[in-house]
């Protein structure tokens, strides 16, 4: 019965994680994010921990079914900390500062993440719109809510396009 808990809490805590950094998964840095004691994989992506987690809670899923009480525990232990870094890093991602490079690479590096964060806070803006525009009731305010959407569209088109920009300015620099 204890284990069952502990599989929905690990469970939601892992889906609440996917809404969390579903704006900055595929944003990258330099070098690994975390410790290869704590993650296998070497992505500079949160989105790989998080799929290297929903793997770790597969297999405690099947260790509890095959009742390996050793491996269970373990296993849930290591997922508790995974899950955890990654709540950390979603937290402080804006704040991360880059691992080195010359002042030339760090400057644009420092601009993808400023645009990266714009790229989030944008749509984040436009689902906020979009979530009122499904519980608006008068014309006006429908019509309203419809053209704040299409702006924060082609805003979010122009920042897009600003960091495939960057991106290759960077994939030039680090050639």
């Amino acid at each position: 019965m204890k284990t069952d808990l502990l599989l929905q809490s690990l469970n939601a805590q892992l889906m609440r994680l996917e809404q969390d950094i579903r704006p900055m998964a595929f944003h990258a840095t330099l070098g690994r994010r975390f410790d290869r004691q704590l993650f296998r994989n070497q992505s500079p992506f949160l989105q790989a921990c998080l799929e290297e987690a929903r793997e770790n809670l597969r297999a405690l899923e099947h260790a509890v079914a095959q009742r390996q009480t050793a491996q269970v525990v373990w296993l849930a232990e290591h997922l508790a900390a995974q899950l955890e870094a990654i709540a950390r890093e979603s937290a402080a991602w804006a704040l991360r500062e880059w691992d080195s490079g010359s002042p030339t690479l760090t400057r644009w590096q420092r601009k993808r993440l400023r645009h990266q964060d714009y790229e989030r806070r944008l749509l984040a803006m436009k689902q906020a719109r979009e979530q009122q525009l499904a519980q608006a009731t008068t014309l006006a305010e429908q019509q309203r809510l419809s053209r704040e959407i299409d702006a924060f569209r082609g805003r979010l088109a122009r920042c897009r396009d600003a960091l495939q920009n960057i991106e290759t300015v960077l994939a030039r620099l680090t050639r």
